[in-house]
């Protein structure tokens, strides 16, 4: 789903296509949609490497690998649009959120808790997280307009989800099922994406975009 929404959002910068990313109901949910199971994916991990205890090691490591690619999302977009780039993207949640969930990793039921009250602030808009934006924008140089913007609020709420579904017993049942196992062979694809999921998600941004770059050049040259 991911590749899907960005191969769309290049043809739409190519303009191959014409959809509007920002505003049409179907590729805002779809965003969403492909979001909140990155975002709930990532309290599962977290449950699943940490429980019953820190992998403290594992924590550096994910700082470390995240952190990076990060700074190179942040760099990569700097250079190619000056004036949208992310500072503020899906990896940088990721690395924060990945941070500030620790202390709920083996306290599930709180992770709830929290999950819920972070979904209620930001729906009665009471996290004042657009006025923070505002006024870091002038002091830290930050773009008027980001081609990508995850905000904490109410993201960080799906981690949380994310730690106590994979703590709740219904989840070990439902992964346990026949259908699941590693011997049927798009079960393991899957999985192979799923550990390299950082390395896709690096490699199909540029790939996608100097493909569909390339495509463009050749048409525009011979016509």
């Amino acid at each position: 789903m991911m590749i899907i929404f960005h191969f769309s959002y290049d043809l739409n910068y190519f303009a191959f296509i014409h959809i509007d990313i920002i505003k049409d109901w179907f590729w805002v949910y779809f965003r969403y949609l492909i979001v909140t199971i990155f975002l709930l994916a990532v309290g599962m991990s977290l449950r699943i490497v940490h429980s019953p205890h820190i992998r403290y090691k594992s924590v550096l490591r994910r700082i470390v690998l995240l952190g990076g690619a990060s700074l190179l999302v942040t760099a990569v977009t700097y250079y190619q649009f000056p004036r949208a780039w992310v500072y503020f993207g899906i990896l940088h949640l990721i690395l924060v959120s990945s941070i500030i969930a620790l202390p709920f990793v083996n306290h599930p039921k709180y992770a709830l808790i929290a999950s819920i009250l972070v979904f209620v602030l930001s729906y009665f808009d009471l996290t004042y997280q657009p006025q923070l934006f505002e006024i870091l924008k002038k002091p830290l140089h930050l773009p008027q307009y980001t081609v990508d913007l995850a905000r904490f609020f109410p993201w960080f709420g799906a981690v949380l989800l994310g730690i106590y579904i994979a703590s709740n017993p219904l989840f070990k049942i439902l992964f346990n099922l026949p259908m699941f196992s590693s011997r049927y062979f798009p079960n393991r694809v899957l999985a192979f994406a799923g550990r390299h999921a950082l390395v896709i998600y690096l490699l199909h941004l540029p790939l996608l975009f100097e493909l569909i770059n390339f495509y463009n050049y050749i048409i525009h040259k011979n016509s």
